[in-house]
């Protein structure tokens, strides 16, 4: 991987982390057609950055963020199923991110899915901020989150849509989904780098400098995507990211099918 692979990379990151569109999956796509995806370092790479995305919302809702103990405890609550289930299910996950395919129908069932999401949970918001979500709300909005350990079904979506499901607005749900992004980053890059270095790999200066480069440009993006998703999902709802994701994965299976089979991982 070279600087500017790492710049892409990041700017996908920083742009798709937030959207119901999934930026693993968006990343992994980008690194195939690179020809970077066998790469070690590039899996490490695209685990890593976002990170910086995340820290993105520290910044942005610092007021929000630091909070009472209460608060943080229902994060924890909701990122207990992400922890257990990505344990448990490790060598599975990794098998899945092998198959483009997945990625793929993946991107669209979810499009599919987000057309009809206003419909299902068209109902009155019962808290009025994330800081006023029960346990067990949080409890199954982790739930929900775990779907997104398939490649291509978006974490941020998935946790919105938990969150909608628990009679929450549109906008509470995505700040909560936000918040809980921090913990579950936090989780991923850590058993990530313990991996990586416990399968005996070590990073080179040139690799550490791409980390950081990764990591400040997946950070400044996201800070102007978050405001601009927020403020765009409040009036128009997930119809335009529906279409995106069935066009998006109809395209990657036409790809894969009819003109060249991707090599994803």
């Amino acid at each position: 991987m070279n600087t500017i692979q790492a710049i892409v990379l990041a700017i996908i990151e920083g742009i798709t982390e937030f959207l119901p569109v999934s930026s693993t999956g968006h990343m992994i796509i980008a690194s195939s057609f690179f020809g970077i995806a066998h790469d070690d370092f590039t899996k490490l790479f695209t685990i890593v950055i976002q990170l910086g995305a995340i820290l993105s919302v520290v910044v942005l809702y610092f007021k929000r963020f630091f909070q009472t103990l209460d608060f943080y405890f229902k994060l924890l609550v909701a990122f207990i199923p992400a922890v257990v289930l990505g344990l448990l299910l490790s060598d599975f996950i990794d098998g899945l991110l092998e198959n483009p395919v997945t990625v793929a129908v993946s991107l669209l069932i979810g499009g599919i899915i987000l057309l009809k999401v206003d419909e299902w949970f068209n109902t009155p918001n019962i808290a009025e901020s994330a800081q006023e979500i029960t346990y067990l709300q949080a409890f199954k909005i982790g739930l929900f989150q775990c779907l997104a350990m398939i490649p291509g079904v978006s974490r941020s979506g998935a946790s919105i849509v938990g969150g909608m499901s628990q009679k929450l607005s549109r906008t509470t749900a995505a700040e909560f989904s936000f918040f809980l992004a921090v913990p579950t980053m936090l989780g991923a890059t850590a058993k990530k780098c313990y991996d990586y270095y416990k399968a005996g790999f070590e990073l080179s200066h040139d690799q550490v400098n791409l980390l950081v480069i990764g990591n400040v440009v997946a950070f400044i993006v996201a800070l102007l995507a978050i405001k601009t998703f927020i403020g765009f999902l409040t009036k128009n709802g997930f119809k335009v990211f529906g279409y995106y994701r069935i066009i998006a994965g109809i395209i990657l299976l036409l790809i894969h099918f009819l003109i060249h089979p991707l090599t994803i991982i």
